[in-house]
């Protein structure tokens, strides 16, 4: 058998490695493709758990509405994304990250149009115990509501974001972030909502013929 030239031994050993200052959704799809087999896998569950994977899925055509009696969360941060659709379209977002979080009396709901008339998709939770959600990822278009944080920093460098695992952005861009923040009477509207865990006390689900979005 003939020996490998030095040449080719060293392209064999040659891998690519990231750069700084990539976005996250560029590196998240490299791993995917690089890493193999179970290991991918494992990669993959990883992120779930740490919230990572707000941008890797084509979100819908239509935002959906939130709101909660009062939102509490432990660790925030925001910075300027994009949530892309399945024809390419984006939309700008405020991807929030919030470590631990309560939520009183959730409403959740998606208005559709199902072609014999609208129809309204509407989740409830947390009426009597708080709604509880670990490592949460909202796409946020809007929120409004009465907010106070603990220790905020605004206008940071997006990439060193580090009051909640995983919600740095790119080099250059505008972040802000705090130890704590809570929200009353809050109104939310997003694209994508993901979360590592997520236990729903006194769960609702019902899609009502009509316009009977949460606001």
């Amino acid at each position: 058998m003939p020996e490998p030239s030095d040449e080719t031994a060293q392209t064999s050993q040659d891998a690519p490695e990231p750069h700084e200052g990539v976005g996250g959704t560029r590196w998240r799809r490299f791993a995917l493709i690089a890493v193999p087999g179970l290991t991918a896998a494992a990669v993959l569950g990883a992120m779930t758990t740490q919230g990572l994977l707000a941008a890797s899925f084509a979100v819908s055509g239509d935002s959906f509405t939130m709101s909660a009696d009062r939102l509490v969360g432990q660790g925030f941060t925001q910075y300027g994304d994009v949530a892309e659709s399945v024809d390419g379209t984006g939309r700008p977002v405020g991807l929030s990250t919030v470590d631990t979080a309560t939520l009183d009396n959730l409403c959740m709901s998606s208005l559709w149009d199902l072609g014999i008339g609208e129809a309204t998709l509407v989740i409830t939770a947390g009426e009597a115990d708080p709604v509880e959600g670990t490592d949460l990822v909202l796409d946020l278009e809007q929120l409004s509501g009465d907010a106070e944080f603990g220790e905020i920093e605004i206008g940071r460098d997006a990439s060193t974001l580090d009051r909640a695992g995983g919600g740095r952005g790119p080099a250059g861009g505008f972040g802000l972030q705090a130890d704590t923040i809570t929200v009353s009477d809050a109104e939310l509207t997003t694209w994508a909502v993901t979360s590592g865990s997520l236990r729903l006390s006194g769960l609702r689900l019902a899609v009502r013929p009509g316009d009977h979005e949460c606001f």
